[in-house]
């Protein structure tokens, strides 16, 4: 039977609170995870109290497909632990729910979702999927940075560590906002417009004298007319909301001495002396200072648990006027009409977003704005949740959930846990 596909992306990340707010470590940026774990300490496992009596494996159940990128940390993974792999059928929602009643596959100790592509057949992991969770799971370990598809309070509030990997993908996503910000500063969507779509849009109801003659026009204006509401980046502010791992490589890859843009952040703690100093940031209080200081606005922070959006009408009317925004975080923290209207007043003079509040469908306002025609000057780059998807990505995910796993089962602390303030003394 075929793999089913996944469950939509995942929308918002929860965080106590109305304010925005990083779940991630406070440090520099730290670099990719590289195959085979190269960054990552290898917990060691006890030994048997004896030959006689060894302790029994603790079971972890794999939802999702096998492994593909990192087979020695697998088999290092496998040695230790009794790995179950439910079949496909097994994982969607009426079967599971059946399994975890009738403790079809006995007291397992762990969760392990290494892909994003397959292991949530079973939707939402709520109430419903957690309350049938036998006593003895200690560590839920999946692929992606998101995950409003697990209601980790509740996992938290039953002893159970939730571990994102959303460190492997820093770098990955990081590197797409770059080009974003850029899109912003050039307008990138109306070059590539100008120069590629007359010929596309045209070909089937025109003469090739008439295409090549509007293909031209389209060239020349653009070429002429990008020219004067264009910028470099240096010396423009780059506002970030806030600064977690990927804050910190975009603030590294887009300060000093890179591109020269002036660093500001807003996060609900604020990072130490010696961090701001490294990556030359100005730590702003409230959301407020932030975006009025702002030349360019990146969301690269958590959703808050009440699922309402941070970047509103009232939010957006505090942004310098003709200034540039950039969502690489959770659709649902914007307001896609607020944006939109911003957008053709000229109050926010550009935007790029990688994320979408309804995906796969995308804001057909804003899509208008893209100006993909190339005779208007396009002022919106829509791309489709891309921004971490890269092989090496995929290999930190897979590579990061084995580890997470291997630590708490080891009697260590957890790589990447983001639910530890719910946790029960356990």
């Amino acid at each position: 039977m075929a793999e089913p596909t996944n469950t939509p992306m995942p929308g918002s990340t929860p965080v106590p609170g109305n304010s925005p707010r990083s779940t991630s470590p406070v440090h520099p940026p730290i670099p990719s995870l590289t195959p085979g774990g190269r960054n990552v300490v290898i917990p060691s496992r006890s030994a048997p109290d004896s030959q006689t009596h060894p302790l029994p494996k603790p079971v972890v159940l794999h939802i999702g497909d096998p492994i593909k990128y990192n087979p020695e940390t697998y088999e290092e993974f496998s040695s230790a632990f009794r790995v179950i792999r439910p079949s496909a059928a097994e994982r969607e929602r009426t079967e599971f729910v059946k399994a975890l009643r009738e403790r079809r596959w006995g007291e397992f100790d762990a969760i392990f979702r290494p892909f994003w592509g397959t292991g949530g057949e079973m939707g939402r992991w709520d109430a419903e999927l957690v309350d049938l969770l036998p006593d003895s799971v200690k560590v839920f370990a999946s692929a992606g940075a998101g995950f409003d598809w697990a209601d980790t309070k509740l996992l938290g509030e039953k002893g159970i560590i939730y571990c994102n990997s959303g460190l492997a993908a820093a770098e990955a996503v990081a590197d797409f906002a770059v080009a974003m910000v850029i899109s912003t500063f050039r307008h990138l969507p109306w070059c590539i417009g100008a120069a590629t779509l007359p010929f596309t849009l045209s070909k089937d109801s025109a003469t090739d004298k008439d295409t090549s003659s509007s293909a031209q026009r389209i060239f020349q204006a653009c070429h002429a007319q990008a020219t004067p509401v264009s910028h470099t980046l240096r010396n423009h502010s780059l506002g970030l909301i806030g600064m977690g791992n990927i804050g910190q490589h975009l603030a590294a890859k887009l300060g000093c001495p890179a591109f020269g843009m002036k660093v500001h952040y807003h996060d609900v703690v604020r990072k130490s002396p010696a961090l701001e100093a490294e990556l030359g940031a100005t730590y702003h209080d409230d959301l407020p200072s932030l975006l009025r200081a702002s030349d360019c606005v990146v969301l690269c922070t958590p959703a808050s648990t009440d699922g309402k959006p941070l970047v509103t009408a009232e939010t957006l009317a505090l942004f310098r006027q003709g200034s540039r925004f950039v969502n690489i975080a959770r659709g649902s923290l914007v307001d896609e009409e607020a944006l939109a209207d911003a957008l053709e007043s000229g109050h926010v003079h550009a935007a790029a977003l990688d994320v979408h509040a309804a995906e796969p469908r995308v804001n057909e306002r804003l899509v208008g704005l893209a100006g993909l025609g190339g005779e208007r000057p396009g002022r919106v780059m829509l791309t489709c949740h891309n921004a971490g998807g890269t092989v090496e990505t995929h290999v930190g995910f897979e590579e990061l959930s084995m580890r997470n796993i291997m630590a708490v089962l080891g009697g260590r602390q957890a790589l990447t846990p983001v639910n530890m303030h719910w946790l029960k003394g356990r």
